[in-house]
């Protein structure tokens, strides 16, 4: 038995599986046997692709007696299927979400069964971060009227748990996830007043539906070890993010040009609508509320942009590495 791993020459481990690459040994030496394949990039932080021999095992098993060579021809296929898919998938999202928004009963529907929910869950994110009890419900979010301990306890041991299990399993992702939520809970509990708070907390529905929305889009980009991959949970939070951001984000950009685009009054059974309580109970003015709006739309539409461009060149550069495009 060699002491290495076919795959990427580290010290072999004692399981199965290459504890540097991933890679299935027994699998990497018959690839390794079979074909001349060039060792794979290393993973960037929260990338699974460069590792395509995982014990996730997103490829289809090869038919019995396939050669090597064409097993081997399977894994480049399947990192340039992963390349077009992060290239097109979420600009294609938004395309279809941005049409189906324009007809009035695909409106209807993208609000009620999928913009909807994303809306409350930023009402009640943005209240649990300022440390306000919160349960969203269709159509409303039912917020305590004052802080409570409890809940500022729950999301700081919350953010403390990412920061620890990221730096124990070596994820960066997980870290950094958990110092922005402590960060946010920082901002949300000492440095905002209640009445403060409870203005974010208004402005969180819409807000939260884009920023949920681009981190749900974003989600797409997950690592091949993960649930949301291995799952196909990718792809209804892709279909559910780009809906959740053009429905906020077409309201606001619309409200630019003409303030009859913003959703000012009562709801039946709610009360004033969002805009409308930031205006009367909050004193925003609407110039301003329009503004921050868009503004909020476009910072997150840029660290989506980042996240798409990054994600994608390293799946481009897994594939060439690995023999693709010669």
């Amino acid at each position: 038995m060699p002491e290495t791993c076919a795959w990427c020459g580290a010290l072999r481990g004692p399981g199965p599986k290459c504890p540097a690459c991933g890679a299935v040994y027994a699998k990497a030496e018959a690839l390794r046997a079979g074909a001349a394949a060039p060792r794979p990039p290393a993973a960037a932080a929260g990338d699974e692709l460069a590792a395509p021999l995982s014990a996730a095992e997103p490829l289809a098993p090869p038919l019995p007696g396939a050669p090597a060579a064409a097993r081997f021809d399977g894994v480049l296929d399947a990192l340039r299927l992963e390349w077009l898919l992060r290239l097109g998938a979420v600009p294609a999202a938004l395309a279809i979400a941005a049409l189906v928004h324009r007809s009035p009963l695909g409106h209807l529907l993208q609000r009620t069964f999928l913009s909807m929910m994303v809306h409350e869950a930023g009402h009640a994110v943005t209240s649990w971060l300022c440390g306000f009890a919160a349960f969203p419900g269709p159509w409303v979010t039912y917020t305590a009227g004052s802080r409570g301990l409890p809940v500022v306890l729950l999301v700081a041991a919350a953010g403390v748990s990412l920061v620890v299990a990221g730096r124990r399993a070596g994820r960066a992702s997980w870290t950094w996830a958990g110092a922005v939520l402590l960060s946010l809970q920082l901002a949300g509990t000492l440095l905002a007043s209640a009445r403060t708070a409870q203005a974010l907390i208004v402005f969180g529905g819409d807000g939260g539906a884009l920023v949920l929305g681009a981190l749900l889009m974003a989600s797409f980009f997950s690592g091949r070890d993960t649930q949301v991959y291995r799952g196909q949970l990718r792809w209804g939070f892709l279909v559910i993010g780009a809906s959740s951001f053009v429905d906020a984000f077409a309201t606001w950009w619309a409200a630019l040009a003409d303030s009859d685009a913003i959703p000012l009054g009562e709801i039946e059974g709610v009360g004033l609508s969002d805009p409308s309580k930031l205006m009367q109970v909050h004193g925003w003015g609407i110039h301003a509320m329009v503004h921050r709006y868009v503004g909020l739309g476009f910072a997150c539409l840029a660290g989506l942009a980042v996240t798409w461009a990054v994600a994608t060149a390293a799946a481009r550069r897994a594939w060439r590495e690995a023999g693709g495009g010669r």
